[in-house]
Protein backbone atom coordinates (compact mmCIF):
# COMPACT_ATOMS: atom_id res chain seq x y z
CA UNK A 1 0.00 0.00 0.00
CA UNK A 2 1.12 3.48 -1.04
CA UNK A 3 0.90 6.33 2.04
CA UNK A 4 0.21 9.77 0.66
CA UNK A 5 1.19 11.55 3.20
CA UNK A 6 -1.87 14.20 3.79
CA UNK A 7 -0.87 17.59 5.63
CA UNK A 8 -2.48 20.11 4.05
CA UNK A 9 -0.52 21.16 1.62
CA UNK A 10 -0.53 19.01 -1.93
CA UNK A 11 -2.67 18.02 -4.74
CA UNK A 12 -3.13 14.87 -3.51
CA UNK A 13 -6.45 13.87 -4.70
CA UNK A 14 -4.89 13.75 -8.59
CA UNK A 15 -1.51 11.92 -7.13
CA UNK A 16 -3.84 9.30 -5.65
CA UNK A 17 -5.28 9.05 -8.57
CA UNK A 18 -2.02 8.50 -10.66
CA UNK A 19 -1.15 5.34 -8.60
CA UNK A 20 -4.54 3.91 -8.10
CA UNK A 21 -4.31 3.93 -12.25
CA UNK A 22 -0.99 1.77 -11.93
CA UNK A 23 -2.99 -0.48 -9.57
CA UNK A 24 -1.73 0.17 -6.40
CA UNK A 25 -3.98 0.56 -3.21
CA UNK A 26 -3.99 4.26 -1.63
CA UNK A 27 -4.35 6.12 1.59
CA UNK A 28 -4.03 9.72 2.77
CA UNK A 29 -3.16 10.29 5.59
CA UNK A 30 -0.89 12.29 8.57
CA UNK A 31 -1.37 9.10 11.17
CA UNK A 32 2.21 7.77 12.33
CA UNK A 33 0.68 3.99 12.35
CA UNK A 34 -0.66 4.38 9.19
CA UNK A 35 2.62 5.57 7.23
CA UNK A 36 4.13 2.84 9.15
CA UNK A 37 2.53 0.16 7.47
CA UNK A 38 2.94 1.09 3.93
CA UNK A 39 5.40 -0.02 1.58
CA UNK A 40 6.08 3.23 -0.01
CA UNK A 41 5.67 6.92 1.66
CA UNK A 42 4.80 9.95 -1.06
CA UNK A 43 5.14 13.77 0.37
CA UNK A 44 3.56 15.55 -2.45
CA UNK A 45 3.20 19.63 -2.04
CA UNK A 46 1.79 22.95 -3.32
CA UNK A 47 2.54 26.28 -1.64
CA UNK A 48 5.86 27.58 0.23
CA UNK A 49 8.49 26.38 1.24
CA UNK A 50 8.51 28.06 4.59
CA UNK A 51 4.51 26.66 5.15
CA UNK A 52 4.83 23.18 4.65
CA UNK A 53 7.53 22.85 6.96
CA UNK A 54 5.61 24.25 9.37
CA UNK A 55 2.44 22.32 8.80
CA UNK A 56 4.91 18.86 8.92
CA UNK A 57 6.23 20.06 12.41
CA UNK A 58 2.72 21.13 14.13
CA UNK A 59 1.11 17.58 12.80
CA UNK A 60 4.61 16.11 14.59
CA UNK A 61 5.85 14.38 11.63
CA UNK A 62 9.22 15.75 11.23
CA UNK A 63 11.43 13.22 12.81
CA UNK A 64 8.95 11.00 12.17
CA UNK A 65 9.51 11.37 8.31
CA UNK A 66 12.78 11.57 8.41
CA UNK A 67 12.74 8.19 10.08
CA UNK A 68 10.28 6.89 7.56
CA UNK A 69 13.18 7.76 4.49
CA UNK A 70 15.52 5.48 6.40
CA UNK A 71 12.86 2.45 5.99
CA UNK A 72 10.92 2.69 3.13
CA UNK A 73 10.66 3.94 -0.42
CA UNK A 74 10.63 7.86 -0.06
CA UNK A 75 9.09 10.07 -2.95
CA UNK A 76 9.06 13.93 -3.09
CA UNK A 77 6.33 15.56 -5.24
CA UNK A 78 7.08 19.02 -6.59
CA UNK A 79 7.04 20.96 -3.54
CA UNK A 80 7.54 17.69 -1.54
CA UNK A 81 11.32 17.18 -3.77
CA UNK A 82 12.16 20.77 -2.75
CA UNK A 83 11.49 19.97 1.43
CA UNK A 84 13.85 16.96 0.87
CA UNK A 85 16.88 18.96 0.80
CA UNK A 86 19.10 20.54 3.92
CA UNK A 87 17.11 24.04 3.61
CA UNK A 88 14.64 26.23 1.86
CA UNK A 89 14.71 30.45 0.83
CA UNK A 90 11.12 30.83 0.01
CA UNK A 91 10.02 33.77 3.08
CA UNK A 92 13.10 33.47 4.55
CA UNK A 93 15.76 30.52 5.30
CA UNK A 94 13.41 27.85 6.42
CA UNK A 95 15.26 23.93 7.26
CA UNK A 96 14.09 21.02 4.99
CA UNK A 97 14.02 17.40 5.53
CA UNK A 98 17.99 17.06 5.04
CA UNK A 99 17.78 13.83 3.23
CA UNK A 100 19.42 15.07 0.03
CA UNK A 101 21.98 17.46 0.68
CA UNK A 102 21.36 21.10 -0.81
CA UNK A 103 19.49 24.55 -0.93
CA UNK A 104 16.53 25.18 -2.70
CA UNK A 105 16.96 28.94 -4.21
CA UNK A 106 14.95 31.09 -6.70
CA UNK A 107 16.01 29.56 -9.84
CA UNK A 108 18.34 32.23 -11.48
CA UNK A 109 17.10 32.91 -15.08
CA UNK A 110 16.17 35.33 -17.43
CA UNK A 111 13.07 33.31 -18.33
CA UNK A 112 9.61 34.05 -16.77
CA UNK A 113 8.66 32.95 -13.36
CA UNK A 114 7.22 31.00 -12.11
CA UNK A 115 8.37 28.32 -14.51
CA UNK A 116 5.15 26.74 -15.95
CA UNK A 117 4.60 24.48 -18.54
CA UNK A 118 5.62 21.74 -20.87
CA UNK A 119 9.63 20.83 -20.49
CA UNK A 120 12.05 18.06 -22.11
CA UNK A 121 14.12 16.34 -19.71
CA UNK A 122 17.92 15.58 -20.29
CA UNK A 123 18.73 12.16 -18.13
CA UNK A 124 22.12 11.83 -16.25
CA UNK A 125 24.24 8.91 -17.11
CA UNK A 126 23.58 5.73 -15.02
CA UNK A 127 20.30 5.69 -14.76
CA UNK A 128 19.24 3.72 -17.64
CA UNK A 129 15.72 3.04 -15.96
CA UNK A 130 15.14 6.94 -16.92
CA UNK A 131 16.43 6.57 -20.39
CA UNK A 132 13.31 6.14 -22.14
CA UNK A 133 12.36 9.36 -20.76
CA UNK A 134 15.16 11.21 -22.52
CA UNK A 135 13.60 14.67 -24.18
CA UNK A 136 10.32 13.29 -23.05
CA UNK A 137 8.46 16.79 -21.76
CA UNK A 138 6.34 17.11 -18.54
CA UNK A 139 4.72 19.58 -16.70
CA UNK A 140 6.40 21.92 -14.18
CA UNK A 141 5.08 25.05 -12.10
CA UNK A 142 7.47 26.44 -9.74
CA UNK A 143 9.81 29.37 -9.19
CA UNK A 144 12.36 27.71 -7.02
CA UNK A 145 15.37 24.77 -8.08
CA UNK A 146 17.05 22.68 -6.02
CA UNK A 147 20.92 23.80 -5.64
CA UNK A 148 22.83 19.95 -5.38
CA UNK A 149 25.80 18.12 -5.90
CA UNK A 150 25.51 16.28 -9.40
CA UNK A 151 25.54 12.82 -8.06
CA UNK A 152 22.10 13.28 -6.57
CA UNK A 153 20.31 14.62 -10.00
CA UNK A 154 18.90 12.06 -12.16
CA UNK A 155 17.27 14.58 -14.99
CA UNK A 156 17.16 18.28 -15.16
CA UNK A 157 15.66 20.45 -17.65
CA UNK A 158 16.53 23.60 -19.28
CA UNK A 159 14.93 26.73 -18.50
CA UNK A 160 17.72 29.37 -19.18
CA UNK A 161 19.67 27.12 -16.25
CA UNK A 162 20.14 23.35 -15.70
CA UNK A 163 17.00 22.68 -12.86
CA UNK A 164 17.32 19.47 -11.47
CA UNK A 165 13.95 17.46 -12.75
CA UNK A 166 14.18 14.06 -10.55
CA UNK A 167 16.62 13.19 -8.21
CA UNK A 168 17.89 10.94 -6.06
CA UNK A 169 19.53 9.87 -2.81
CA UNK A 170 19.75 6.07 -1.85
CA UNK A 171 15.75 5.08 -1.94
CA UNK A 172 14.68 8.77 -1.63
CA UNK A 173 13.73 9.84 -4.78
CA UNK A 174 12.29 13.65 -6.23
CA UNK A 175 10.51 14.51 -8.78
CA UNK A 176 10.29 18.36 -9.47
CA UNK A 177 7.46 18.99 -11.63
CA UNK A 178 3.82 17.10 -11.66
CA UNK A 179 3.61 13.35 -12.93
CA UNK A 180 -0.14 13.29 -12.53
CA UNK A 181 -0.32 16.09 -15.02
CA UNK A 182 2.13 15.30 -17.49
CA UNK A 183 -0.40 12.27 -19.03
CA UNK A 184 1.43 8.80 -19.86
CA UNK A 185 4.71 9.98 -19.03
CA UNK A 186 3.99 10.91 -15.74
CA UNK A 187 2.13 8.02 -14.99
CA UNK A 188 5.26 5.99 -16.44
CA UNK A 189 8.20 7.60 -14.13
CA UNK A 190 5.78 6.96 -11.21
CA UNK A 191 5.71 3.11 -11.97
CA UNK A 192 9.62 3.43 -13.02
CA UNK A 193 10.32 5.12 -9.38
CA UNK A 194 8.39 1.54 -8.10
CA UNK A 195 9.94 -0.61 -9.73
CA UNK A 196 13.67 0.99 -8.92
CA UNK A 197 12.45 0.60 -5.32
CA UNK A 198 10.61 -2.61 -5.73
CA UNK A 199 13.48 -4.50 -3.47
CA UNK A 200 11.38 -3.31 -0.78
CA UNK A 201 8.23 -5.68 -0.61
CA UNK A 202 4.90 -4.58 -1.39
CA UNK A 203 3.07 -7.68 -0.70
CA UNK A 204 -0.18 -5.08 -0.68
CA UNK A 205 0.46 -4.39 -4.73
Amino acid sequence: MIAIVDYGMGNVASVSMAFKRLGYEVILTDDQEQLRAASHIVLPGVGSFQAAMEEIEDRGLLDFLREMAREKPFLGICLGMQLLFSDGYEGGKTEGLNLIPGSVKKIETEYLLPHIGWNGLQIKPGYDAFLPYEEKHVYFVHSFQAKTEEKYVVASSDYGTEVPAIVKKDNVYGIQFHPEKSGEVGVNLLKTFLQEVAYVSHSSH
